[in-house]
């Protein structure tokens, strides 16, 4: 095996289109990783659990050889399906477990042996983590340009055809994979952990640079059960926003347009009705229950906005933003465009 190299290092790397191997279990690769990292794993979840109880039962030597023999008869499998991660492309290959012991040692000698040059990432998946805290705790980034506005005006579309025009955006619903909302998660898959979060929030935010600026949405400071870190959060509520206006007929069209399985999966929007009888009262949600009992989903899409998020929205409009009355087709997106050169400075679109 080649020596070990430092995560700065590995990171480097990363972005000339290294690939990177996550020796660990698939629990803990499915908990966080590095973005863009494949899992081979070396253990399983349940031989990983028995080597933990080997280890601190009968001490390192006797875990140590049960680990061989459990993982001799795996060696070809997992060469080859790093082999086939790397394709016909000539890449550097690094391998990290959680803090760069034995496991991704092991693998990368594996590797080695079968004539794939591999390095070992010094202090693994933990040392990674410390890269990323440092990052929100102390690093810097661009400037940030915040989507705002009443429910269902746009400003996810809008962000997302910003982005297809090569516009830099950061789209923390997306990473979060929530809508933001009481009726966020409907819909979609599981949330990532906040680890996992916070490391593809970095991994995009790195990519703009002190001087340059990136256009994201604005938020509360969870998204579903995830936090946006609070520096990042903190620089969101400083910057000029963009406050984006639409007639309700229009946002209850997006909003409706964005749960299109509503009606087969109507019980699934009971609890998170039900959990606002705190701040709207039982008898105003057991109007809305009735509606959607009824599926009567305009009215009740109406109802929510002006009884619920219109107040809480409205309350929190920055005293320091440029407001625009647009839709949110291509028309939009021109004038999101301008009022971000408008605040800028800036004549032109970014490359």
């Amino acid at each position: 095996m080649q020596d070990p190299m430092s995560i700065e290092e590995a990171l480097l790397l990363r972005d000339r289109g290294a690939l990177f191997v996550d020796a660990r279990s698939p629990a803990e690769f499915a908990k966080a990783t590095i973005p863009g990292a494949i899992n081979v794993p070396i253990l399983n979840d349940a031989e990983r659990a028995e080597i933990g109880t080997m280890y601190k039962q009968q001490g390192r030597d006797v875990a140590r050889q049960r680990g061989i023999s459990l993982v001799s008869f795996k060696i070809p499998a997992m060469v080859e399906a790093v082999r086939e991660a790397i394709g016909s492309k000539k890449r550097p290959v690094l391998v990290f477990c959680w803090r760069g012991g034995l496991r991704s040692q092991a693998l990368a000698n594996f590797l080695c042996l079968d004539d794939i040059p591999a390095r070992q990432i010094v202090g693994g998946h933990k040392a990674f983590r410390k890269v990323v805290r440092d990052f929100f705790e102390q690093g810097e980034w661009g400037s940030i340009l915040v989507l705002r506005g009443l429910t269902g005006v746009g400003k996810t579309r809008l962000l997302h055809r910003l982005a297809a025009e090569d516009w830099p955006v950061l789209d923390l619903e997306g990473l979060a994979n929530h809508r933001g909302s009481a009726f966020g998660a409907l819909g979609l898959a599981k949330q990532p952990g906040q680890m996992m979060f916070e490391a593809l929030v970095w991994d995009r935010l790195r990519q703009i640079s002190p001087g340059e600026y990136v256009i994201t949405e604005g938020e509360s400071k969870m998204i579903g059960r995830l936090c946006i870190p609070p520096r990042l959060y903190a620089a969101m509520q400083e910057e000029t926003s963009i406050w984006i206006n639409a007639p309700l007929e229009r946002r209850i069209e997006i909003i409706l347009d964005d749960y299109p399985a509503r009606e087969q999966h109507k019980d699934l929007f009971v609890r998170p009705l039900q959990a606002l009888k705190e701040r709207l009262g039982k008898e105003r949600v057991a109007e809305m229950l009735d509606l959607l009992e009824k599926s009567e989903w305009e009215e009740l899409t109406a109802r929510l906005m002006i009884d619920y998020y219109d107040p809480q929205y409205n309350h929190l409009k920055p005293d320091d933003r440029v407001e625009l009355e647009v839709s949110d087709d291509e028309a939009g997106v021109v004038a999101v465009q301008a009022a971000c050169r408008e605040i800028l400075g800036e004549e032109q679109s970014p490359a």
